[in-house]
């Protein structure tokens, strides 16, 4: 056999390169001729995936890449060929060796860590590799001489043939450090499976700097590892270990950033953590000093921010406003608001902004809200936010609006001071707070109709904001401040019904207006919904189970199923078809809503029953068990609690085409049934649905008195601007 040696000569030719031979004479046993052609295969394979454009798009490159693996592979066959201190063996190794790394640079060819431009480096270490193994010498300085993705393919094809070198136990390691500090999000799960690796602790300090979470999670466990950590010389990975080791290790993280800076003691959050107010209180304390740090000149991001904000948003829920929210009947205000006693202006201020989901109205308008000002000596609007450094300050303007206090708000400060206050509530929407966060947008959205309602002179100012940003993102050429801007314009100006805006045209999404009957039904000319119910130790879902049932139970026109223990079917018996499915409300231990919920949801996918309506009824606590649940075949999604950004994200989501009807507040029965009972009523008759005339005929039913509020509270699809602006703006931006 002769051993082809290709010299490259670039030419163009319909777009392709082409490859010019010439042949050096060379004899091959007949024994290693298959070894020689199949490494001749993955040349042509690497030929064809440049002619099919996968090597690179750059001509220089791509030369580079063919001259190492076709000229610089022929070299290397034949010095192993030529070489007579081998023996026959030794060459078959070495050839077969020169295959596998082919076979897995055409594999693994510009995936993440080996991009095709390593090639030329492969091929050369890989030589070095071969002379330092003829002479039994370790190869170990080579592996740690080249990059990851170089040292990577050439352990995979030294791993069989190349095991005994002397260098081969270092070059593992070496090849872990490697990997790992490309991706230091793995440190830990790879450090479980080789605790004792001789560069750990290092590894370990990299890992806290990346990803503190995941060292406590280690830490926490009884193993080698977690006893490295605890060991471990540095003084900010004992803090963590001396803090994973401890019952209250979660009560210490929200102060992790402090407690690392020495600006705090464990000792101190000791003193504190068993104490709901004084805990609370010491969390809104650190937040704002948090937030400050954020702030120009400092412009620092403290460590586990997230872990504050979340463990202040469950105490604010589960210690304060689920307290004064279970008092709403209580007419003495003492007894109701008891618990707010205390709390300054700023602990107040967070309570509001981070209860948003679940604060009820009569807890916000008569507890949260007047609260704050009576706390402060001198009662101002512009203090107030100034004293959070602007924390949140866009979500308590969309919630005073929201629960008709902005004018009360904007009237404690000067004039000009709350003009500056509402620019800054419109500009800057462009630079989310968190990676693609269109929270604060959002925020601006849903507030709009309220302030039109109320304070149309002030909804005017908004709207010529808006239009002044817009055209300051259009000359910064920024497509994310573009798309905001004009969509919060569009929103806007159909806030007022004379210009009759048609929103699903200049959006470009389906229609917001209503559903088509047919667009609600499956393959069979059903429409299937799944109703969601929760137990409760209050009873409260399992109260709103009986108000739902008796909707239905001996009521003409439906026949009603209860024998399963789990849930019961509802089914239509005139007028078209409509099934519902909804689970009963299960209060005890292990969760049984939950398993009766996943036992429903596997009989309804195995007989191909496709909710395209569903209902969430329970409190805001049980929301992300529906959430996780919801179903892609959803087209209306009705949340019998607060819709929430995070909430209308999260349907939109998993749903994209679904109209939320949500609420400002907690769902009640009294509203949620006969917006069910509307729904339904079009349904058996094949009728469209309709949400401007379903929602006017709706107002009518609840037109005074406490009702009225509690209706008022509820947002039909159509209104619900910041579910309108997620669909709206997913779509200009291709997601």
């Amino acid at each position: 056999m002769r051993i082809p040696i290709h010299f490259i000569i670039p030419f163009l030719l319909l777009g392709q390169i082409g490859l010019a031979q010439t042949a050096v004479s060379l004899k091959v046993p007949m024994e290693r001729e298959i070894w020689h052609g199949n490494i001749d295969k993955q040349q042509k394979r690497v030929i064809q995936l440049n002619n099919q454009g996968k090597i690179s798009a750059d001509t220089t490159i791509s030369l580079q890449i063919l001259d190492a693996l076709q000229r610089g592979v022929d070299e290397l066959q034949a010095q192993v060929e030529m070489d007579s201190t081998l023996k026959s063996n030794d060459k078959v190794r070495y050839l077969r060796s020169i295959e596998i790394l082919l076979r897995g640079y055409t594999g693994s060819l510009n995936r993440r860590d080996f991009p095709a431009s390593l090639a030329p480096a492969l091929i050369k270490a890989f030589s070095q590799c071969i002379e330092l193994d003829k002479q039994n010498k370790s190869f170990a300085t080579v592996i740690e001489n080249n990059d990851y993705g170089v040292a990577k393919l050439l352990l995979d094809c030294f791993k069989q043939y190349l095991d005994s070198n002397p260098g081969m136990v270092a070059s593992r390691t070496m090849l872990m450090r490697k990997y790992l500090t490309l991706h230091p999000e793995m440190i830990m799960p790879e450090l479980a499976k080789n605790p004792n690796a001789p560069f750990a602790d290092s590894l370990i300090k990299v890992a806290l700097s990346t990803d503190i979470r995941k060292v406590y999670d280690y830490a926490q466990a009884k193993n080698a590892l977690s006893e490295r950590i605890r060991n471990h010389s540095d003084s900010a990975v004992q803090l963590v270990a001396r803090i994973a080791a401890s019952k209250s290790g979660q009560l210490y993280f929200p102060f992790l950033d402090n407690l690392l800076r020495g600006n705090i003691t464990l000792g101190a959050i000791d003193s504190v953590k068993d104490n709901e107010l004084s805990y609370f209180r010491l969390m809104v304390k650190t937040r704002i000093e948090y937030v400050q740090r954020s702030l120009p000149p400092y412009n620092e991001t403290a460590n586990q921010m997230q872990a504050l904000v979340e463990m202040m948003s469950r105490k604010a829920r589960d210690y304060f406003i689920r307290e004064i929210n279970a008092l709403h009947s209580v007419s003495n205000e003492n007894v109701r608001f008891k618990r707010l006693e205390g709390l300054t202006a700023q602990e107040l201020y967070y309570l509001a902004v981070l209860g948003e989901n679940e604060i009820y109205t009569s807890s916000y308008t008569r507890g949260v809200y007047p609260r704050i000002w009576q706390r402060m000596a001198h009662p101002r609007g512009d203090s107030l936010i100034m004293s959070v450094n602007g924390d949140y300050f866009r979500k308590f303007i969309k919630m005073a609006a929201g629960y008709n206090e902005l004018n009360d708000f904007l009237g404690r400060m000067d004039k000009q001071n709350a003009e500056t206050m509402m620019k800054a509530f419109v500009i800057g929407l462009e630079k989310p707070r968190k990676m693609n966060d269109l929270e604060d947008a959002v925020d601006v959205a849903d507030s709009y109709s309220s302030i039109m309602d109320k304070n149309k002179e002030l909804a005017a100012f908004i709207l010529n904001e808006v239009n002044v940003s817009h055209i300051k993102n259009v000359q910064d050429n920024n497509k994310r401040g573009m798309v905001i801007y004009n969509l919060l314009r569009i929103l806007f100006e159909s806030a007022d019904t004379t210009k009759k805006v048609d929103l699903s045209t200049l959006l470009g999404i389906p229609s917001i207006y209503g559903k088509d009957y047919s667009n609600l039904t499956d393959d069979s000319g059903r429409v299937v919904q799944q109703v969601f119910f929760y137990g409760d130790e209050d009873k409260d879902g399992q109260h709103s189970y009986v108000s739902f049932m008796s909707l239905f139970r001996g009521k003409p026109g439906w026949r009603v199923d209860e024998r399963k223990p789990e849930w019961t079917t509802i089914t239509s018996t005139k007028g078209k078809p409509v099934l519902i499915f909804a689970n009963k409300p299960l209060y005890g231990e292990d969760d049984p809503d939950d398993k009766a919920q996943n036992k429903l949801i596997e009989y309804m996918q195995g007989r191909d029953l496709t909710p395209t309506m569903v209902v969430h009824r329970g409190h805001s606590y049980h929301l992300p068990t529906t959430l996780r649940k919801l179903p892609e075949s959803a087209r209306i999604v009705v949340l019998g609690s607060c819709g929430g950004y995070n909430n209308l994200n999260e349907v939109l989501t998993a749903c994209p085409d679904a109209h939320i009807i949500s609420s400002k507040q907690v769902g009640t029965m009294n509203v949620n049934d006969p917006i069910l009972q509307a729904i339904n009523e079009r349904l058996l008759t094949g009728r469209n649905i309709d949400w401007i005339n379903m929602w006017r005929e709706l107002s009518r039913k609840f037109a005074t008195g406490a009702a009225k509020e509690k209706f008022d509270d509820y947002i039909p699809p159509y209104k619900n601007l910041g579910a309108i602006f997620i669909k709206a703006y997913r779509k200009a931006m291709g997601e």
